[in-house]
């Protein structure tokens, strides 16, 4: 398979309980070893990732707030790429009583709320969309996705999408899988990410990456 970037999701894929075993590290130094970038892509809210990702400056890029904040660790660069959300907006989200925080762009909260979130975004007329990462839901402008924050990574780095090997667990992450040239899902995915892999790992998360990274990636088998 083509590979110039693995681009792996952080939770229930590199991570277990929100963070990532040392031999999962140990494997993805591997892959720069060879001459791969690693491209981190999460649902976490910035600030929270670097309080739980002692790691992360050993990713060359960091996609967080799923697709709308980028970092760059060499550089200690952050990049939002979309604006922050509306007060009015989380005015209504608090007059609901929905739960909720908030990052540098996305607007965070847990299922049953969506259905006063949409509520909140239909009466003010919001360019917003509601995205789901099994039990929880996150809020951000409609052109905003994994997806998106990868491609703008690619842009930077110059690599095609089809150069590109994606690893994922959830709903939220199909979006940027079906960009790369080759899609993983670990082993406990969620069946609709499942389906449309090119390949699932037998082993759940951090283990299914390196089971990819073991027996794929770096053994040069075919995708």
């Amino acid at each position: 398979m083509r590979c110039q970037v693995l681009a792996c999701d952080y939770d229930g894929t590199l991570a277990s309980d929100g963070r990532i075993a040392p031999e999962t590290m140990r494997a993805l130094g591997r892959v720069r070893d060879s001459g791969r970038r690693i491209v981190l892509i999460t649902g976490r809210q910035f600030d929270d990732l670097l309080g739980v990702c002692p790691e992360i400056d050993s990713f060359d890029w960091v996609v967080a707030e799923n697709g709308a904040v980028l970092y760059e660790p060499r550089g200690k660069r952050v990049d939002d790429l979309a604006a922050p959300p509306a007060a009015a907006f989380l005015a209504a989200l608090e007059r609901a009583g929905v739960p909720f925080s908030t990052g540098r762009v996305v607007v965070a909260t847990v299922v049953p709320h969506q259905t006063a979130v949409r509520r909140a975004i239909h009466d003010l007329g919001l360019d917003l969309q509601i995205i789901f990462n099994r039990e929880s839901v996150m809020v951000l402008p409609t052109t905003v996705s994994k997806q998106s924050g990868l491609e703008e990574v690619l842009r930077r780095l110059g690599v095609p999408a089809h150069d590109v090997v994606g690893v994922g667990d959830a709903e939220n992450d199909q979006a940027f899988l079906r960009l790369a040239g080759f899609a993983v899902a670990v082993g406990d995915a969620v069946p609709s990410v499942a389906a449309e892999a090119d390949l699932v790992t037998r082993a759940p998360n951090g283990a299914g990456v390196r089971e990819f990274i073991e027996e794929w990636l770096l053994a040069g088998r075919p995708g």
